[in-house]
């Protein structure tokens, strides 16, 4: 990926580090953004050799989007990849669901996500070429991990109606945006993760651990691997697909 410049949100998070460190390996240059401190991680990315730029973001804020994006061309002059991995998660029952936390969620993890896909549209479209992989996830897939007919604790512990309602819709707009970008060279795919261990997910229960084909919870590495794949030269025949690292937990 030398000379690829790559915009990571939610870059200071478990997957999101993940995946900029492995794309710095392979010799991309970076924009790291997310809302919560960047500099030392940066630091530590420049040791691969290649520039890095932080940037504070909140991927709600459309101007401030845009003018992260303006930034990176200004410093770099193109932009060639974007990994959408800025994202929270909410749990609890859909029947003492807040609005406020409806709208939190879905603001985050899918305008969020809109937002930086159609900024960097026009940039891509300058190149002829482009990638972009969302991160999805299982519980947009399978209706929820938790089996509150068995346990109803389950419910509170792991993801809800919100958090699966808007990684439904980052598959949606995967599908949306792979067409009509397709002409352009652009790609446009999501990365459907399961459970992985990460500070989001101490508190997922372990009856459902134990429910992981492969015997346990998922590596943020091995998501960074996916979406690695899903950036480089060996996938450009490979656009509007949702691929799933889930040890097994889903298939379709």
């Amino acid at each position: 990926m030398k000379g690829r410049v790559a915009i990571i949100t939610g870059a200071a998070g478990g997957i999101g580090s993940a995946v900029a460190t492995a794309l710095a390996q392979a010799g991309a240059t970076l924009c790291l953004c997310d809302t919560a401190p960047l500099d030392a991680g940066a630091e530590a990315l420049r040791a691969h050799g290649g520039p890095v730029l932080p940037v504070q973001l909140d991927v709600t804020q459309r101007k401030a989007v845009t003018a992260m994006v303006a930034q990176v061309e200004a410093a770099f002059g193109r932009v060639d990849i974007l990994v959408n991995v800025a994202g929270i998660v909410s749990a609890g029952a859909a029947a003492t669901l807040v609005e406020a936390e409806w709208d939190r969620v879905l603001d985050i993890n899918l305008k969020g996500s809109f937002l930086c896909c159609q900024a960097v549209i026009p940039a891509m479209r300058r190149n002829g070429w482009g990638r972009i992989v969302n991160l999805g996830s299982i519980i947009g897939k399978n209706g929820g991990n938790p089996r509150p007919w068995i346990d109803p604790a389950e419910q509170d512990r792991a993801s809800n109606i919100a958090y699966g309602v808007s990684k439904a819709g980052v598959h949606a707009m995967t599908f949306f945006l792979a067409r009509e970008l397709a002409a352009d060279g652009i790609t446009v795919n999501a990365v459907a993760p399961g459970p992985i261990a990460s500070a989001m997910t101490t508190s997922f229960p372990a009856a459902l651990q134990a429910l992981i084909p492969l015997g346990r919870m998922g590596r943020a590495t091995e998501v960074a691997a996916a979406v690695r794949f899903l950036l480089s030269e060996d996938s450009g025949f490979i656009t509007g697909e949702v691929l799933d690292v889930n040890g097994g937990m889903w298939a379709d």
